[in-house]
């Protein structure tokens, strides 16, 4: 797999690890592991766009 294309699909997987904990935060009452989704979230939507740059440039 392309580096790319590998980039993309992790950051996807983070931003779906990261919605979960933040849900199970909010349900929980949890503050910490919601605020820990969130970043989670946020850095899977960054390497996922790395990754599209990637794809575009051709590394």
């Amino acid at each position: 797999m392309k580096s790319g294309t590998r980039d993309q699909a992790e950051g996807k997987l983070h931003q779906v690890k990261g919605k979960a904990r933040e849900i199970v935060g909010k349900m929980t009452s949890n503050a910490n592991l919601e605020i820990e989704g969130k970043g989670e979230n946020a850095a899977g939507k960054v390497q996922e766009k790395v990754g599209g740059v990637k794809k575009v440039l051709g590394k």
